[in-house]
């Protein structure tokens, strides 16, 4: 395993620091992933089992809005319904038609799709299926908080594939609460035919997960299941290529000059812009990544007394955040994407006298994020937390950390699907050679292990293979 940074993790990125209030843990890149069979079955085979931390799941999720018809909620904060029907008749961010609009386009009586090759935005998705302020009010902040990105450009069939599907799944016409209902029966089916291991540790639907240290405690275990013969750090690739025999020679810039690797298996996971630069000899079809855009991104995380903090929603005064978080729809004009309340997610992220806030600020929607110094953009955030979370006499809080990203998440666009069928076909017919990444496997951290998990078994298969050939040829 080769690495360009001096510790392994790539962009997820966990800190910790003491000081006289305490001991505060962030994260700097990805902040938790939704459980999933491939993350417990691998926490389970490195032994940090132990180490996993699991959110309730029954944690409401804020959307923060004032006016346009939408009821009064404490501090404007509206919980996402996680009980359907049921939530439904105290969900006043959708007025009344709005609520109409969204019922009868999710039963069905939406227009036709448009035919291929035209592909729907997600703008354009939402609002033929559940209308305008649905999409304004709910998928905007969402589409904000995954994807940094712009939902105009976002092509449905790509960046929500799983939602997108739903649309021609369902046994009573197009309606997305009709194929949400065979997309039950196909969850429950898979679980069938692949139970989980008793060993592994047990989630609930709606958790969401992490380690006590930080995401980082996953890719620093695998680091020491290799041991340190098998991990190459500050290793930034340089190009690579095949020899006549079959072996691939990848070339690194490092410390100490110029290091050359050879391997009988290659898997690349790059970013986009080093992918195509260094693959497209081999797959030259790889040089189309080079039109995957990943927009700036800047995450903050500010840590502040709980005595700082309004009267929230579940909250009181010994643990003022009780959520997820809160998203920020764009209509709102607030800068931020959103907020994650990390210390109410999971334990001992802060000192008990404070609550940590983790901010994400940029995006697709936001580019000039790339041009502002950091201390503008902290300035920016606190600001923007002032308005939604605090009272207006609260004290400045303890910043810890401002790392801006300037290529974040990748944007999956509008002829995205085009390019990786391109790069798949290309991939093929070059045998040991395997392109992955958040550009191809979801950008989630949990879509990026669970490919992992399935690449290993192709390489193993392939090396398995290849050692058959080589005796052969021996013999």
């Amino acid at each position: 395993m080769a690495e360009k940074n001096q510790e392994v993790g790539g962009n997820v990125i966990s800190k910790s620091i003491k000081d006289e209030d305490g001991e505060f843990v962030w994260e700097e890149g990805p902040n938790s992933f939704q459980p999933t069979p491939a993350i417990v079955k691998t926490a389970h085979e490195l032994g940090i089992s132990s180490e996993l931390v699991l959110a309730d799941g029954s944690l409401p999720r804020f959307v923060y809005w004032s006016g346009s018809g939408a009821g009064t909620k404490l501090a404007n904060l509206h919980a996402l319904p996680t009980n359907l029907p049921g939530d439904l008749l105290s969900f006043n961010l959708l007025t009344w038609p709005g609520k109409i609009r969204a019922g009868l386009g999710a039963i069905g009586l939406i227009k036709p799709s448009p035919q291929p090759p035209y592909e729907e935005s997600i703008r354009e998705f939402v609002t033929r299926h559940l209308g305008v302020e649905t999409f304004e009010r709910v998928i905007d902040p969402f589409v904000s908080g995954v994807y940094a990105g712009d939902p105009d450009e976002l092509a449905m069939n790509s960046a929500l594939r799983k939602i997108h599907r739903l649309e021609g799944l369902g046994d009573f016409g197009p309606g997305l609460v009709s194929g949400a209902i065979n997309r039950f029966k196909e969850i429950a089916d898979e679980k069938s035919l692949n139970p989980p291991d008793p060993e592994w540790r047990t989630y609930k639907s709606g958790e969401l997960g992490s380690f006590r240290r930080g995401l980082q405690t996953l890719p620093i275990a695998v680091s020491k299941y290799l041991g340190p013969s098998r991990v190459r750090l500050g290793h930034a690739l340089k190009s690579l290529d095949r020899e006549p025999g079959g072996m691939f020679v990848a070339t690194f810039d490092t410390e100490e000059g110029e290091k050359v690797i050879k391997a009988k298996a290659v898997a690349l996971t790059s970013p986009t812009k080093t992918t195509s630069k260094v693959a497209r000899k081999l797959v030259p079809e790889a040089k189309r990544l080079e039109e995957v855009y990943s927009p700036p991104v800047a995450s903050v995380t500010i840590a502040y007394p709980k005595s700082s903090f309004k009267d929230l929603p579940g909250g009181s005064p010994s643990s003022p955040l009780r959520g997820f978080g809160h998203l920020l729809p764009r209509k709102m004009g607030i800068r931020s994407l959103g907020t994650i309340w990390s210390s109410s997610l999971f334990p001992n992220r802060c000192p008990p006298d404070y609550e940590l806030l983790l901010t994400y600020i940029g995006g697709a929607r936001d580019r000039g994020i790339a041009d502002m110094s950091e201390a503008d953009i902290v300035d920016r955030v606190n600001k923007d937390v002032r308005k939604v979370l605090l009272k207006d006499n609260a004290p400045d809080g303890k910043l810890l950390g401002c790392r801006v990203w300037p290529v974040a998440i990748p944007q999956y666009r509008r002829g995205h699907k085009e390019i990786l069928e391109e790069l798949e076909r290309g991939e093929g017919k070059v045998e040991g050679l395997y392109l992955g990444g958040n550009y191809r496997t979801g950008v989630a951290f949990g879509d990026c292990v669970g490919f992992g998990v399935e690449e290993a078994k192709k390489i193993k298969e392939f090396l398995k293979k290849e050692g058959k050939v080589r005796a052969k040829q021996e013999a």
